[in-house]
């Protein structure tokens, strides 16, 4: 299983989000990564039928900065909505490689929330 996992919901349709495009990135500057680079992209997906990327990225991960950005702007227009929040980007720190991390995201048009899973 993936160190990193996710799952999105969308709270309006009060359904989970299939189809959202994210990426996982390990941020310049965190423990092994160098300072003023672009992020280091470690990978993408999209959320499957029930909102979730159960295998995203590798299966451990070094402590340091990360990063999940979901492309809002792919998934309200595949569903003909607009929306206000063309990305949403989570940065995170993890300190224990030997933890699992699940980042939820709740998604509607003009808001969104996030909070460290199990």
């Amino acid at each position: 299983m993936s160190a990193i996992t996710t799952h999105v919901l969308d709270t309006a349709l009060g359904r989970p989000a299939a189809g959202v495009p994210v990426r996982l990135e390990r941020v310049p500057g965190s423990a092994g990564a160098g300072a003023g680079k672009q992020p280091d992209v470690l990978a993408e997906a999209s959320t499957n039928d029930d909102g979730r990327v159960p295998q995203l990225g590798p299966d451990r991960v070094e402590p340091g900065t990360y990063r999940l950005v979901f492309d809002t702007t792919a998934y309200f227009a595949a569903n003909a909505q607009s929306s206000f929040f063309p990305e949403v980007a989570i940065t995170f720190t993890l300190a224990d490689p030997t933890q699992h991390y699940h980042v939820p995201v709740l998604l509607s048009p003009f808001a969104y929330s996030t909070y460290r899973g199990s």
